[in-house]
């Protein structure tokens, strides 16, 4: 969310920058700027009566102690007028105040000026790019299709027993899924994030706290009786560890890595371009979090790039950075980087890691700060990414190393599958 002040103080730049997301903020911008003046003239006179009113009820108690009755019950009179006025402010204060926020929950972040300009996918920019596409043999096959001829995934497994979307793992599969959630987390710990195990599910104000709701609701399943919800990302429950935390800035950086599974509804999500791993309701990520001094968050975010890169080189799988564009940046993201790697059997490009900068946005709905050296309270900033997505890694291994043989394991997963290959 971001904030009044800053909205205030920059807000031909703030309504400019939103363009780029397609956002057009004059008309929602004016509104939230004639409330926030609306509420604070109200808190002003609230203030102000609250003030006169606790002056008056220590006159009474001096008049009181020196007999003056007459004068003293005088002065009660006028102190119950400015309670009732005092009542009234304030809850008009708080009709302004809840009306303010409500129209701060429908502004996305604010995009940062490397973010480039686009209305979809199509017009991400393509910033970096490692590895050789294989070159695979004509009867090479997709991951859904070498996943039952080697059975290791079943897709109709895990339709009869849950739904599509949910599939199961079997045999060496169920292994690889568990190597790779191995390798990951030992690469982050190495790399110095602490390692976590986290809630599957969250209460709301954790949902509103990063930014999943109201903006993702209908994407998230929600247990009503209870008032849960399952996780779509373990992004939500670390970096709700630190809300309404007060840090020292001797604390920062905080750094974060947690496997979860993760749960996403994908309403609206048809056709082949879902098939397989390639979209799921249930699936496993392993995540890295960060919370950041802002004069040190995009030098932080560079570092996660990078670390990532790393973890997709020892897998030797082609990939490459997009930089997304202001149209397709998530609500509370600055700035994004999509890691994909390509599906030489479905010659396409699979996300697989998204890493983003949020900069103080989820931080301003988290109430969370750090007190610096100088005493001086402010607005931590927040970073999380995917390090990484199983799914379509694993979709990437199968079909990207797939031989006559069989399915030939990356080297570095060796010591953690036990096996070379899946034949």
């Amino acid at each position: 969310m971001l904030q009044v002040a800053f909205i205030r103080n920059n807000k031909d730049q703030v309504i400019k920058k939103l363009k780029k997301r397609n956002f057009n903020a004059d008309s929602i911008v004016d509104q939230v700027l004639k409330i926030d003046e609306q509420r604070r003239s109200l808190q002003t006179q609230l203030d102000k009566t609250l003030a006169e009113s606790n002056s008056l009820s220590k006159e009474i108690g001096s008049l009181f102690k020196s007999g003056e009755k007459e004068k003293a019950n005088i002065l009660k009179e006028k102190t119950t007028h400015l309670k009732e006025t005092s009542k009234t402010l304030s809850e008009d204060l708080n009709t302004k105040t809840n009306e303010l926020n409500s129209l701060l929950h429908t502004i996305p972040n604010v995009p940062n000026e490397l973010v480039p300009s686009g209305i979809a996918e199509d017009d991400n920019e393509v910033v970096f790019k490692e590895g050789s596409i294989p070159d695979l043999n004509e009867n090479a096959l997709p991951h859904w299709d070498l996943a039952k001829k080697y059975d290791i995934i079943d897709f109709e497994l895990g339709n009869k027993i849950t739904g599509a979307g949910f599939p199961v793992y079997k045999g060496k599969g169920a292994s690889l899924q568990r190597a790779l959630i191995s390798y990951f987390l030992d690469k982050n710990t190495a790399a110095g994030y602490t390692e976590y195990q986290l809630p599957y599910l969250v209460n709301e104000a954790s949902g509103f706290g990063t930014g999943q709701l109201p903006d993702k609701e209908g994407q998230m399943y929600h247990i009503t009786e209870d008032n849960l919800y399952l996780i779509p990302t373990a992004e939500v429950p670390g970096t709700n560890i630190f809300r309404g935390d007060l840090l020292n800035e001797n604390d920062l950086p905080i750094t974060i890595t947690g496997y979860t599974p993760c749960f996403r509804r994908e309403a609206g999500s048809y056709g082949a371009h879902v098939r397989g791993l390639n979209r799921l309701h249930q699936f496993d990520k392993v995540e890295i979090i960060r919370i950041e001094h802002p004069d040190n968050s995009y030098k932080a975010l560079d570092g996660m790039v990078d670390h990532v890169k790393d973890i997709l080189k020892e897998l030797e799988l082609p990939y490459r950075i997009l930089r997304l564009c202001g149209g397709d940046l998530g609500f509370t993201s600055a700035l994004t980087y999509d890691f994909e790697v390509y599906s030489t059997a479905q010659e396409r490009w699979l996300e697989i890691s998204s890493i983003s900068n949020f900069e103080s946005f989820q931080s301003n709905r988290l109430k969370l700060r750090f007190k610096s050296n100088d005493g001086k309270k402010q607005l931590a900033h927040t970073l999380n990414g995917s390090a990484l997505a199983l799914p379509r890694v694993l979709a990437g291994i199968l079909e990207n190393c797939q031989t006559p043989e069989g399915i030939a394991i990356p080297e570095v997963l060796v010591p953690y599958t036990g096996f070379k290959i899946i034949d």
